[in-house]
C-alpha cells in the first residue's frame, strides 16, 4: 500500500530595493537553512511552495515595484502554484495596516525588525549563535557588510528613519567575526553599508569608530578589498582617510551622497551643510587621499527647486568633477517634513532636470575614463557575459559604477584578480587587455 509523504517546504526569497535589504534576506535564509528548511533566492524555477517578498518603501517607483511583485505572488497562490505568501521589509513596516486591507491574499505581514516572528511561521527558532551566517545572494567573491541599522538624521525628503528606526551600530567584534565567515565562504571584497557609515560607533562607544572598524577588518586574512558606501558629509570623520592610506586593502573609493549643491536647497532638505563646506570637504578628501574615486548621488525636483538651483548644481559638478554620480527624481513621501511642502514640479520636468544634470556628468565621466587609457590597473573579475569578462577596478563598486571589459581567450574565474592595461574608454565603461 502506498503512503502519501508530506511535501517538504521550499522557500523562495524575493528581495527588492537596496543592498541593506539584500543582507536582511541573506540573514533570513541563513536562519531558515540552519533550521533545515530548504531556501533559495530569486528562484525562476517553480519548485518552491512558499514565497517571502522583502519589500522596499523608499520612493514611489520602488513602492510600485514592491506592490506589483506581491500581487504577482498572490495571483500564483490563488492559482494553486503557492501555499503561502509572506511579506516583510520597509513597505510592510510603513503601510502594514493599509496593505492588510488592500491585499488580503497575503498570509502574514512583517516589519523590518521582525525576523524571529517570520521564523515562527516556519516553526523555526531564531539562532542567536548564527552571527554572520548568511546564505549569500551575491556571487561568492563579494558581499555587503551591514555595520549599522537605522538613522538619526532628519533629512526632509527621507522616510528611512520611519521604516528603520534610530541608528544602532553593530559591535566591532561581531562584524569582524562576520567578515571572517564571509572570507571562509569565498568572499574577497566586502562593501560596508549603513544608512550612514560615518556615524558608526557613536551610540555604542560614545565616539565615531569607523576608522577602528576599518583597521580591524583590514587585518582579516584573505580579505582583499574593503569598500565604503553611504558616508554622510556633515561632521565627516576625516581620520578614516588616514586608515585608507595605511592599508592597500581599503579601496580608494568613497560613496558620499550630497543630494544638492545650492545652499537654498541644502537648507530646505535639512542637510546641515553648505555648498562651501562641501567643496572644502571634497578638496580635503582629495588632498589626503590622492587618486581617490568619489561617488555621489543627487536629487532633482525637490519642492521649490528653481532653474537657478539646477544651474548651480551643474556648475558645481563641473568644478568638483566627481568620478561617479547618480541622480534621482524627488519622491513626495508621507511622514517626512518635505511632505508639508507643495510637490510643485511636474514629474516630466523632474525627469528633464535629472537628465540635464546627468548629461554634464556623462562628459566628465568620459574625460576621466580617457585619462585611464594606457595605464595598468588591478581588477576583480565579476562574470563572463557574451564571451567577454566583466571586471572592476578598486574605483568602482558593483552594479552602480563602471565596468572593465576584458577580451581574452585565457580562462578567468569570478573573484580572480588580474592586471589589465586600459585600451579604450567609453562614457561609463572601459576596455582592457590582460598584462
Amino acid at each position: 500500500m502506498k503512503t502519501k509523504t508530506l511535501k517538504k517546504d521550499k522557500v523562495n526569497i524575493i528581495t527588492l530595493g537596496c543592498s541593506k535589504n539584500m543582507v536582511d534576506s541573506e540573514v533570513l535564509s541563513g536562519q531558515l537553512a540552519a533550521n533545515e528548511i530548504d531556501v533559495v533566492h530569486e528562484s525562476t524555477k517553480r519548485d518552491h511552495n512558499i514565497v517571502v517578498v522583502n519589500t522596499c518603501g523608499f520612493i514611489d517607483k520602488a513602492k510600485e515595484e514592491s506592490i506589483n511583485t506581491i500581487l504577482d505572488q498572490v495571483e500564483l497562490k490563488e492559482r494553486g502554484k503557492l501555499d503561502k505568501v509572506y511579506v516583510t521589509g520597509c513597505l510592510s513596516e510603513r503601510y502594514r495596516g493599509d496593505l492588510e486591507t488592500e491585499i488580503p491574499g497575503v498570509d502574514a505581514w512583517f516589519g523590518t525588525m521582525e525576523l524571529p516572528l517570520i521564523l515562527k511561521k516556519f516553526d523555526a527558532d531564531y539562532k542567536a549563535e548564527l552571527i554572520g551566517e548568511r546564505l549569500l545572494s551575491t556571487p561568492t567573491h563579494y558581499a555587503y557588510l551591514k555595520i549599522a541599522e537605522g538613522c538619526n538624521r532628519t533629512c526632509a525628503f527621507c522616510a528611512i528613519p520611519l521604516m528603520r528606526g534610530q541608528h544602532v551600530s553593530k559591535p566591532i567584534e561581531e562584524l569582524v567575526e562576520e567578515a571572517k565567515k564571509l572570507v571562509k565562504a569565498g568572499v574577497k571584497e566586502i562593501m560596508l553599508i549603513a544608512q550612514e557609515l560615518t556615524y558608526y560607533g557613536l551610540d555604542l562607544y560614545k565616539k565615531r569608530r569607523l576608522g577602528d572598524l576599518m583597521r580591524e577588518l583590514a587585518a582579516v586574512e584573505g580579505l582583499e578589498w574593503i569598500r565604503l558606501h553611504y558616508a554622510y558629509p556633515t561632521k565627516f570623520p576625516i581620520e578614516i582617510l588616514d586608515v585608507m592610506n595605511e592599508s592597500p586593502k581599503i579601496c580608494k573609493y568613497l560613496d558620499m551622497p550630497l543630494q544638492h549643491a545650492s545652499n537654498g536647497m541644502l537648507k530646505a532638505m535639512k542637510r546641515q551643510i553648505t555648498r562651501e563646506e562641501i567643496e572644502e570637504l571634497v578638496h580635503a578628501i582629495r588632498e589626503k587621499v590622492p587618486g581617490i574615486a568619489l561617488r555621489t548621488t543627487l536629487i532633482a525636483g525637490f519642492p521649490g527647486e528653481t532653474e537657478e538651483d539646477v544651474e548651480e548644481l551643474k556648475s558645481f559638478l563641473e568644478r568638483m568633477r566627481f568620478d561617479r554620480v547618480g541622480v534621482f527624481t524627488y519622491s513626495h513621501e508621507e511622514g517626512t517634513s518635505a511632505y508639508e511642502l507643495e510637490d510643485n514640479i511636474p514629474a516630466d520636468e523632474k525627469e528633464r532636470r535629472a537628465q540635464d544634470i546627468m548629461a554634464v556628468q556623462q562628459e566628465i565621466s568620459l574625460e576621466k575614463n580617457q585619462e585611464m587609457v594606457g595605464k595598468i590597473f588591478k581588477v576583480i573579475v565579476d562574470k563572463k557575459e557574451s564571451g567577454r569578462y566583466l571586471a572592476r577596478t578598486e574605483f568602482d563598486s558593483v552594479e552602480v559604477d563602471n565596468e572593465v571589459i576584458i577580451n581574452t581567450t585565457k580562462r578567468l574565474k569570478p573573484g580572480d584578480f588580474v592586471e589589465v592595461r586600459i585600451t579604450k574608454a567609453f562614457d561609463y565603461d572601459l576596455e582592457g587587455e590582460l598584462v
